[in-house]
């Protein structure tokens, strides 16, 4: 039971997906290997066609309850944990890690597992949003894997990884939801525009570089709320500077 609980936890997020058979293909995967919580952030495809209901075969009911959700963070409330999927061997600052040793980390808490486009994949921005990128290793004559295929690998990898998280469970660590952090990050730009530390044609980049900084530290929410205070209290300086300003013009 301990087992069926932490594959529970995972939420396999699908980020416009546009391939009803591949989404039907998506939620077969996930059944035979114990998973039923599939997100789908803006699908350009219905999920509950006829092409993706004969590939789903008896996992309709995955499809029937997928939820639908019309952004990335919105797909991550309630997590604590977020990895997402690349193809690309150098996407951003967060190093790529192999999935069997980097996806059972996804079973101790609620998590998502986040795949991208079957054209594109995920962007910089949504890879940002994750605390680890995977890339799935394949061969260099054909690298590049189909989005159900891909989905079913890592299906596999956390089916058989969940024994080993039953028996030896990571002791339990407090860290803020991913929708506290985000709420922090769009607090922190917005400061850092207001004082000229950030300016609008590199913050995205730069953002960037702060939610790598902050998602490795495991942050609470009593310490996301401690880092907000200095935000507000930033917020008054700057407003107590622009007051005395105009007095004295």
């Amino acid at each position: 039971m301990i087992a069926e609980a932490a594959l529970a936890r995972v939420k396999i997020v699908l980020v416009e997906p546009a391939g009803e058979l591949n989404v039907g293909s998506i939620a077969r995967a996930m059944k035979n290997m114990g998973l039923r919580n599939l997100i789908l952030v803006n699908p350009q495809c219905d999920r509950l066609s006829d092409a993706a209901r004969q590939m789903a075969v008896h996992a309709i009911d995955i499809l029937e309850n997928a939820t639908i959700v019309d952004s990335l963070p919105a797909a991550l409330q309630g997590c604590q944990r977020a990895i997402a999927t690349t193809a690309r061997t150098r996407s951003h600052d967060v190093p790529l890690e192999d999935p069997r040793t980097t996806l059972p980390w996804l079973l101790a808490a609620p998590s998502a597992l986040i795949f991208g486009r079957e054209d594109r994949g995920l962007n910089n921005l949504e890879l940002s949003y994750a605390q680890r990128c995977i890339r799935i290793p394949s061969h260099p004559d054909y690298p590049s894997l189909n989005l159900a295929q891909a989905v079913g690998i890592c299906c596999y990898e956390l089916y058989c990884s969940r024994e080993a998280i039953a028996l030896h469970p990571e002791p339990v660590i407090e860290v803020a939801n991913l929708e506290v952090l985000e709420g922090y990050y769009q607090h922190l730009e917005a400061v850092l525009l207001k004082i000229g530390y950030l300016h609008p044609h590199t913050a995205a980049s730069r953002m960037e570089k702060f939610r790598s900084l902050f998602h490795r530290a495991n942050l609470s929410a009593a310490e996301v709320a401690l880092l907000r205070g200095i935000l507000r209290q930033m917020e008054w300086a700057k407003r107590e500077e622009i007051d005395n300003g105009s007095k004295t013009t």
